[in-house]
Formats: structure tokens, sequence, C-alpha cells
């Protein structure tokens, strides 16, 4: 059963931002000051900057392949299912991993109201949107919406109140533990940009994904960044170092030094909006990998069960509440250690995807989005991010290892046997090799992924291409000879002789040129039958040399017999709408085999006719 899609730019834009704004900044300001200083500061803006190419290419491969379980689902495309394993566990951990933190964090305020151990209160809290992630993604983002919103006011005014309180005496020295530190705090503070990968998660139930995921991305990333910024240098500015780096409320507290109880009263809201908004996306997200790898049966094909009546994975939800609840066992420093870590792979694996599918020259990966200043984006961000990775510390380093061992391992001894698709690596190693290596399976599905996210509906134009007769011809070829060829291929398939049809088309040709523009054809004739009607794409790329000295390499042959006069108008509108889309003509002389060259004329933006 299929996912719904009711997901617009405010939700998406609220997923991303409520899923960052939260322990990021709500806890993690006194543990990061600690290390670094007052230049934590430049901390969370350089760990927003190396998550900026994560972005690009997660804008670009969503954008491409929107389908539950995001970075997972476009990373096991692009670099096989071991890999992809590796990748769709590690990000539903991490996931899992940050909420839990989150409802560390909202269990912690709450005990200032209610006197319950922390763990009780953050399993019941973990019930509570599981519950409402099981009612419907809608639902639940519409939750998220109204968190956000009043989030973001509160935020605003914390900011825009304490600027006019920072002490320049409080922030320096600058940076007192030396610029490693800086930058190890980078590394530490990651996981508060973690928000980004959830809205890949989710894809697959937004509308209008390749408009609406790139600026719902980039509108989240420069809100969250510039929040982050100066609420952290607020804080800095307003707080003792003593204080600041013995507190976890330390947003709170700030807006009570200079606010009064009424403003860590309000902050202390803004906190418990902040914690909800991150648990509830990443219950919501996290469940989308488990649903993903078990539709590609790398995992158990239960965990795919969505509810027949709220459209909900409910047993990757249940499951994925679980983990929250029981990672709340975990001490906060480790669990954040961890989260940052796995996300910190998880951006390397989407720079290499991108890397990987566009040296593949896989023909329908057709993002909407396309990341700029491709490859070198990619790789800065690649080596940022090892960068930073290198000083995170033995523990983190021992627990993806641990994580990736027990992924490749499930992939290994369960779904190794059960993988029935091909990856873009496979298409790359072909190109460097020259050795048959691909089924085009990878094609295939890409195509379909493409029809379901442009919401294309077939009509009759599409299945003829489906269906149609292909020529890739070697070397320049006459006309009169291409021609033949094409009457012996279509001939049989509308019922006349080869010799008459191939007469038919020479005589058309010597009536009136059929060459429309440079490198494309279109030879057509009318035939004495009735409910005819066929097509046969043609290519070759060294040129067919039609009478007039004119060489294409793209020749459309139709047949059809007088009454279906309408549809070839149709017909001629359709091929003149693909012929002349921007990259048509790429996409037709670098594709490879017949069913390539269908493909680039299916996935060719026209109007449909609605006719079947």
């Amino acid at each position: 059963m299929e996912l719904k899609k009711g997901l617009g730019l405010p939700h998406v834009f609220c997923i991303a931002s409520g899923a960052m704004i939260s322990s990021g900044l709500f806890v993690l300001p006194g543990l990061a000051h600690a290390r670094a200083g007052p230049a934590v500061i430049l901390s969370y803006l350089l760990a927003g900057l190396l998550a900026f190419p994560g972005l690009l290419c997660v804008a670009e491969l969503t954008t491409a392949m929107p389908k539950a379980g995001g970075d997972y689902f476009f990373v096991t495309r692009g670099m096989g299912p071991a890999v992809g394993t590796v990748a769709g566990i590690l990000n539903w951990f991490s996931l899992s991993l940050k909420s839990g933190f989150a409802l560390v964090g909202l269990a912690a305020f709450l005990q200032l109201l209610v006197p319950v151990d922390y763990r009780l209160l953050g399993l019941a809290l973990s019930a509570l949107f599981v519950v409402v992630n099981l009612v419907g993604v809608r639902e639940a983002a519409r939750l998220q919406v109204a968190l956000v919103m009043a989030l973001l006011a509160l935020l605003a005014v914390f900011v825009f109140a304490g600027l006019g309180h920072v002490q320049s005496t409080r922030i320096m020295p600058f940076a007192p533990h030396g610029w490693p530190a800086v930058f190890s705090t980078a590394g530490f503070v990651f996981v508060s940009y973690g928000g980004l990968l959830k809205i890949s998660s989710v894809a697959e139930e937004v509308r209008r994904p390749g408009r609406v995921i790139p600026m719902g991305l980039f509108l989240s990333l420069g809100v969250v960044l510039t929040v982050y910024s100066l609420a952290v240098l607020v804080t800095s500015g307003v707080m003792s170092d003593e204080k600041l780096h013995n507190t976890l409320m330390p947003i709170s507290d700030a807006a009570g030094a200079f606010m009064g109880n009424a403003g860590q009263i309000a902050l202390t809201i803004g906190a418990i909006l902040a914690f909800m908004t991150t648990a509830n996306a990443g219950i919501m997200s996290a469940s989308r990998y488990l649903l993903a790898m078990s539709r590609d049966e790398l995992l158990p094909r239960r965990l795919a069960r969505v509810s027949p009546r709220f459209q909900t994975p409910q047993v990757a939800l249940a499951i994925t509440g679980a983990v929250v609840a029981l990672s709340l066992l975990v001490q906060l420093e480790s669990l954040i250690k961890a989260a940052s870590t796995v996300l910190i792979l998880t951006h390397i694996g989407a720079c290499l995807s991108v890397i990987v599918l566009r040296e593949g020259r896989v023909q329908n990966y057709r993002p909407r989005f396309r990341s700029p200043l491709y490859p070198w984006v990619q790789l800065a961000g690649i080596l940022g991010l090892v960068f930073v990775l290198l000083e995170m510390g033995l523990e983190a380093y021992l627990v993806a290892a641990a994580l990736i061992v027990a992924s490749f391992c499930l992939y290994w001894f369960y779904g190794r046997t059960r993988w029935r698709r091909e990856s873009a690596l496979l298409h790359l190693i072909q190109r460097i090799t020259a050795r048959e290596l691909v089924t085009g399976s990878l094609e295939r599905e890409l195509k379909e992924i493409v029809r379901e996210r442009d919401q294309i509906v077939l009509d009759r134009f599409d299945t003829l291409i489906e269906n149609s007769a292909v020529l890739d011809l070697p070397g320049p070829v006459e006309a009169e000879e291409f021609f033949r060829q094409a009457a012996e291929q279509l001939g049989p398939r509308v019922g006349i002789e080869s010799k008459d049809l191939r007469g038919m088309l020479s005589a058309r040709e010597k009536d009136s040129s059929t060459v429309l523009g440079a490198n494309l054809a279109i030879p057509h004739v009318v035939i004495d039958q009735s409910g005819r009607f066929d097509i046969l794409l043609a290519r070759c790329r060294e040129g067919i040399v039609f009478p007039n000295g004119r060489k294409v390499q793209a020749a459309f042959v139709m047949v059809g017999s007088r009454d279906q006069r309408n549809f070839h108008l149709r017909a001629l509108a359709a091929i003149a709408q693909v012929t002349q889309e921007q990259g048509f003509a790429k996409n037709w002389l670098s594709a490879n085999g017949p069913q390539a060259l269908r493909d680039a004329v299916l996935l060719a933006e026209r109007q449909r006719f609605g006719e079947h």
C-alpha cells in the first residue's frame, strides 16, 4: 500500500527546522561552550557550513528519487545494497537516538512541573508521539507546524531582547582552548543539523517534491543557522562561564538573566516545544528507513506493513518507538557523539552517491534540482566532514564501527540473498571496464519513480513508444538503406509488405523532405488500412544522410491509416515537444541500447493527451 501524499512547503520547512531547533540549541550550548569557549559560535557556523554540501546532495538525490527511506534509498541505488544497508541502519539508529536525546531534554524540563523520574516521562512521551504518527503523517505534520511557529516566535523575542545585553567581556578571550577545540566542537554539535536529512526520509509523502523539497531545505538551513548563531551569541554574552558550563538549560537560564522569571518561563516553554518537535519529526522520519529497507527485502517484509486506515507504517513506527524509549538509558554525551558521528557519515554517503550516479551516467537519473559546482562542492564536503570526523575521538569511532559491522552482518546473512536490484556503481564500473554488468533494472525503477514524482498519466503515445521498434544504426547510413531497414521492422507490425512500405517511404521523401530541423527527421506515410498506427525510433550517431544532403541523428518513422489522422497530428505534436526539450539531444546520443532510447522519449516533458 502506498503512503499518503499530504505534505507541503510549510510542513517540509517545519519538519526540518523543528528537528534541528531542539537539544542542539536548548541543551548543547553549555556543553559545547565548555569545550570551545565563546568561539562555540563559530563551531555552530562551521557545522552548518559543513552540512551545506550534504544539503545540496540530499536536495538533488531526493528530487530524483522521492521515496520513503530518503538517503538510504538513494545510497542503495547509488552504491549498492551493502553500503545501503549500512546507511539505512546508521540513519535509523541515529535519528532514533536524536529523538531519544530530545526526549531526555523534554523530560528534564517537565520534571520541573511533574516530580517523576525523567526516564518514565520519556517513555510516556515516546508512546504519545508514536500514537500521533500512527494516526497520520498530515496530522503529525500539522502538529509540527504549530509547534515550530510558536518556537520561532519565542526565539525571535529572546534574540532581539538579548542582543542589547551582550557583554563583550564575557566573550573574551574568544577561543581560550585553541582552534582545534573549535573544530572538534563543530563535530560535537553537528547533530544539531540532523533535521536536514529527515526530509529525505518522508519525501514520498511530499506533494510536488521536485519544487517543495529544495525550497524547504534551503529555507530551513538559512533560518536555523541564523537562529543558532544569534541565540548562542546572546547566551555566551549574558552568562558567566561557570553558570553556562553547569547548566543543561542554557537558553532558559540566559533568558532569566536579562528578562527575569517571565523570560525564563517563556523560554522553558520554548524548550519544551523544541523537544516535542524533534521527537515527533525523529520518530516520523526514522520509521521510514525500516519501511524502505523492508520493501527492498533487506529487512523482513512485515516491517513494510502500512495501516489500511491511516496509511502509515505501523510496524516500523512501533519498533522505532521502542528503540527511542531504550535510548533513554544511554549516557547523554555518548548519545550526542554517536548521533553526530553517524550523521557525518550519512552526509559523506550523500556526497559520494551524487558522484557515483552522475559519473555512472545513469540516463533516468533526472533530479529536479542539480547541485551547483559539481564535483567541487561534493569533494569539499567530504574532505571537511572527514576532517571533523577525525576530531571526534575514540568513543565515537567505536560506536560507529560497531554499528557498521552489525549492519554489514545483517546484509551478509539476511539481505544479500534477497537483493534483486542493481546500483549506479555497476554502471560506473561498466563504463570504466567496458564489460556488460547491468540489466537495466535501475533504469526501469528510476523511470517509474519519475512518473510517480511528476504524476504522469500514460497516454496512447507513451504506450506506442514503450512498445516501439528501435533501430540503432552504426556508421553513416543513406536514406534508402534506412528506409529498407525501417520497412522490414514496421511492415509486419502494420500488416503491409516490407517492400511496399519501403517504396512508400521513398516516394514520400521525394515528394517533400521529412527533415524538420537539425538532427531530426519524421518520415511518415498513410496506408490503406483501418485502425493501424505504429512508430519506429532510429538513432545514427554518425548521421542518416537524406537526399538533400542533410544528416540527422534522430528519426521517428510513423505509419498510420487514414482513420488515425487525428492521432497522427497529436503524435507529431508530442515528438515536437519531446525533441525540443533541453537535454534531449544529449540523452538521445548517450542512451545505451533500445530501451534507453525509448526512455529518452518517455521521460521528456510534454503535454499528455489523456487518450489511452
